[in-house]
């Protein structure tokens, strides 16, 4: 799987971590930054990850300090559905109904471990379509 990921310096230790994980899964991992803890502006990497996804990347991954600005940065791209996710629920529900293509961490709220948790549920999870097809045209 091709995935894009990128983070603000509040999000680069969980991004490191995330993007060693997913190599470790054999995925393509396309890093757009940044790349240390001094201070960046996060909607820089928000557009980064989405144009990515628009390119033909799998799914992206944004990481910043609550997972909501950046989220909001990618969500003003036409075809990107960034969700913030915190929990296994949220990021079962952010893909079974809303098929999100971008999930969003906030590294202050959740842990590493939780973070690679929610990852991989996103990463496995697919679409239900159905009933749900029909909201998600509307989302364009």
């Amino acid at each position: 799987m091709k995935i894009a990921i990128g983070s603000d310096h509040a999000g680069y230790e969980h991004k490191t971590k995330i993007i060693n994980y997913l190599e470790n899964k054999k995925h393509q991992v396309l890093d757009v930054g940044t790349n240390s803890l001094d201070s960046v502006d996060y909607p820089d990497f928000a557009h980064s990850v989405s144009e990515e996804v628009l390119l033909g990347a799998d799914f992206g991954i944004l990481i910043c300090g609550s997972g909501n600005g950046i989220a909001m940065a990618a969500n003003k791209t036409k075809g990107i559905r960034a969700a913030v996710c915190w929990n296994k629920e949220i990021t079962l529900l952010s893909r079974q109904h809303n098929d999100a293509n971008i999930i969003s961490l906030g590294s202050r709220l959740i842990s590493a471990k939780l973070a690679l948790n929610c990852v991989n549920i996103f990463l496995k999870t697919r679409f239900e379509s159905g009933r749900h097809l029909r909201r998600v045209k509307k989302i364009k």
